[in-house]
């Protein structure tokens, strides 16, 4: 029975080491918001398509292959201008990271 409880405490902790991990996790870069969104869409079209198997697999890479038009300068401040909003920067912070999100878009 000790090593059951034993082996029930370490499952526990471990757990719990995993999970404090989470919280410490960073945001995702811009670059990365994007690519998320456009694996949210091709998912949503080709199941709007009902696409199954190989059909998926390969519409899935081409869709996510495909390259956007180049996003203009003044396309990328909205954009990042936008998220600094929504992340309430402000000062310095704001600026480093406007700074960070136009060039990522290069």
């Amino acid at each position: 029975m000790k090593v059951m409880a034993a082996v029930a405490v370490f499952v526990l902790l471990t757990g719990l080491a995993w999970g404090a991990g989470d919280a410490e996790k960073k945001a995702p870069s811009p670059a990365q918001k994007a690519q998320q969104e456009k694996m949210k869409t091709c998912n949503a079209e080709a199941g709007k398509q009902e696409l199954k198997g190989d059909e998926r697999k390969k519409f899935m890479s081409d869709c996510l292959g495909a390259k956007a038009a180049p996003a203009t300068q003044q396309d990328k401040m909205k954009t990042c201008n936008a998220e600094a909003g929504k992340q309430a920067l402000k000062g310095d912070e704001r600026k480093k990271f406007m700074s960070e999100c136009l060039k990522a878009g290069k």
